[in-house]
């Protein structure tokens, strides 16, 4: 039987409004509604930071609390001791806090802002050189352990005779040397790094300071222990045998420029215990965070010892001597 070409025209006419309705309901259904901002109590907590300059990548550190309502948030920058920020909002779903520009070295304050994915800050802040820098931050570990850690042989770290194992890193036109068994540092140089990387760690150390010096030594490198005889005037936790800007020494022993000192440093997970020339100063406290002048922020990663020589004066060193944990 023959059909009409105006009689088949209508029958697909038919069949395709009948189908539309079809596929317009299966393409809403495979539409995903628009994911919700992050809430407040999301942002809180302890967060690891990266800002990314177009030149090199800064180790940061943010801590968010809320406390009788209201935000408050405590900051390491680019360098320099944890401090309070004067400014800081989360609204729909967007964190936004300001560092002063004097704390940054900083033409202008410098603004981040930075939303929520999963559990990875994201973001952008205006950088000292007028660029935009994207910024990450990803939760700090509790580095919390289940047990006691064993530990294993030690090892010497300084051969008292040249930097073998050791290398410098950063600016400066002055060099560490070793002079009469001790490593000296340069003075306003670059730092010392040792070559292995470890976690769970006992330390001792043998240390003299010149009359007017400062130096540190950071473990994993990134908590700086404190040594210097030019910082009375600054906040405890400055002082020697402190955790910079975080933990103070108590009691704090009196400087000795132009005597040898001894550190004896346990470091398990976030916990460090100090005694310093036989007394304890820190007694199994918890670091929040890392020390401005960090390797990096990676703190779930074993990390290097490293001296610090870019600050004034000479600090003498010998007999460095570390015991790790056995894995």
């Amino acid at each position: 039987m023959l059909i009409k070409h105006s009689a088949i025209r209508n029958i697909f006419a038919a069949a395709f409004f009948l189908s539309a309705p079809l596929v317009h309901v299966q393409n809403q259904k495979s539409e995903k509604p628009p994911a919700s901002p992050a809430s407040r109590e999301s942002f809180l907590g302890r967060w690891d930071l990266t800002l990314k300059s177009p030149d090199r990548e800064y180790p940061s550190w943010l801590e968010l609390r809320e406390e009788s309502g209201q935000l408050h948030a405590d900051m390491v920058g680019r360098w320099g001791n944890s401090r309070p920020l004067p400014k800081i909002e989360i609204s729909n779903g967007q964190l936004t806090f300001v560092s002063p520009k004097d704390e940054e070295s900083s033409p202008a304050d410098m603004i981040f802002t930075a939303t929520l994915t999963g559990s990875l800050l994201s973001g952008t802040v205006n950088g000292p050189d007028g660029k935009t820098w994207q910024w990450s931050g990803k939760r700090a570990p509790s580095l919390k352990r289940a047990a006691t850690p064993k530990w294993g042989k030690p090892i010497r770290l300084f051969n008292g005779k040249d930097l073998t194992g050791w290398k410098m890193s950063g600016p400066g036109t002055t060099q560490w040397t070793v002079e009469n068994g001790s490593l000296l540092t340069p003075g306003n140089g670059p730092e010392l790094i040792n070559d292995h990387k470890f976690e769970d760690l006992k330390l001792h150390v043998e240390f003299k300071c010149s009359e007017v010096s400062n130096s540190g030594i950071y473990l994993r490198g990134r908590y700086e222990v404190q040594i210097e005889t030019d910082s009375a005037d600054e906040p405890p936790s400055h002082h020697t045998g402190g955790v910079y800007g975080f933990l103070a020494p108590t009691p704090e022993l009196p400087r000795k420029s132009g005597e040898w000192q001894t550190f004896d440093i346990t470091l398990i997970g976030r916990r460090i215990t100090v005694v310093q020339n036989g007394q304890t100063v820190i007694d199994n406290r918890e670091i929040p965070g890392i020390t401005g002048g960090a390797l990096d922020s990676s703190e779930e990663l074993p990390g290097p010892i490293y001296l610090q020589g870019s600050e004034k004066g000479h600090v003498a060193y010998r007999s460095i001597i570390l015991t790790p944990a056995e894995k």
